[in-house]
């Protein structure tokens, strides 16, 4: 069995979409949902869902004392509009056992200050005919780990950001969860 935690900071869907996929899997168990916000919707759609919740401050997250006794029996973290880069020591202690979801397709619209909304008002204002999610690992670059998958939508002139975004969230509904599970098999193999 694979243990599972999701680290989130803001409304959880895709959190509750991955805990969805796996209930009642014989191999993956969504162990925990970890946020740096107390206000997080995302620990309410955990919370319902049966999984264990924690919040750890930002300056808490980077205490290695603090963070790593919440992950014993962690084997896999799967960040899911989780806000804050993920310090050394854990990038350590999980090599390729991070996912990251981005809503673009990466290497375009990474970095700091390119998450939610901001992305997909940069890809409007580039004038854009597509965009997309990429999955990838986590390093200490932001946005800059090994791409494990994308996939792309076509954009339409007169889309706005709020439509951007709606089409990036269905690649996101459909895609994710699917591509965690394979990368987990493909560690165990």
């Amino acid at each position: 069995m694979t243990h599972i935690a999701i680290f989130v900071s803001g409304g959880g869907t895709n959190a509750e979409n991955i805990i969805k996929h796996f209930q009642g899997s014989a191999e993956v168990s969504v162990d925990l949902v970890l946020s740096n916000r107390a206000d997080a919707y995302a620990l309410v759609r955990a919370e319902r869902l049966g999984v264990k919740t924690a919040v750890l401050p930002r300056a808490d997250f980077n205490d290695p004392a603090k963070l790593l006794p919440l992950l014993r029996g962690i084997d896999f973290i799967v960040l899911a509009g989780f806000l804050l880069m993920a310090p050394p020591f854990l990038t350590a202690a999980y090599p390729h056992r991070m996912l990251n979801i981005h809503p673009a397709l990466l290497p375009k619209y990474g970095g700091r200050g390119m998450y939610g909304h901001h992305v997909h008002e940069a890809v409007k204002a580039a004038g854009e005919t597509e965009s997309g999610i990429t999955i990838h690992y986590v390093s200490d670059e932001c946005d800059g780990g090994e791409i494990v998958f994308q996939a792309r939508t076509p954009l339409a002139p007169t889309d706005t950001p709020d439509d951007i975004a709606a089409k990036i969230h269905v690649l996101e509904q459909t895609h994710f969860p699917r591509v965690i599970e394979e990368t987990i098999k493909g560690i165990r193999n």
